[in-house]
């Protein structure tokens, strides 16, 4: 099981958004530049800018005009689950073709699959992780 970069760099664009508009300065929601967080991640700014193109169309962030635009999260870090995020940035939260997000197996070889139990049990597993862990739990 493997997500893309989108969740990697995701992930790891949303976690800079989170400390550096919540910590800078002792200011709170401070913008946040995508080539700041470009610079600091070592991510291209380009590809950036798909992602938060995403992150804003769902709501999860918003941008600032101006000298001192940028990026701002528009929920606190603890309302943000690692879940939403994954959703969001790659489509779905399944780690197997086969099951659906919500566990429905989407498959013709079920009744012959002997893996599914391990797969099913395997995917419950992980969305109850990812809910569970919020923005937050990783500053």
């Amino acid at each position: 099981m493997q997500f893309s970069t989108r969740t990697t760099y995701g992930l790891r664009a949303m976690i800079n958004l989170a400390k550096n508009s919540h910590a800078c300065a002792g200011k709170r929601n401070t913008s946040v530049s995508l080539a700041s967080i470009a610079k600091d991640e070592h991510i291209s700014k380009k590809y950036l800018e798909r992602l938060f193109m995403k992150l804003k169309s769902a709501g999860l962030v918003k941008s600032v005009k101006g000298a001192k635009g940028g990026y701002q999260l528009t929920k606190k870090p603890e309302q943000v689950s690692i879940y939403e995020l994954v959703k969001i940035l790659e489509g779905k939260v399944s780690p197997f073709y086969c099951l659906a997000e919500n566990g429905k197996i989407d498959c013709r070889g079920q009744k012959k699959c002997g893996a599914l139990k391990v797969l099913v049990k395997v995917q419950q597993v992980v969305n109850i992780t990812l809910k569970q862990m919020k923005l937050s739990d990783l500053l």
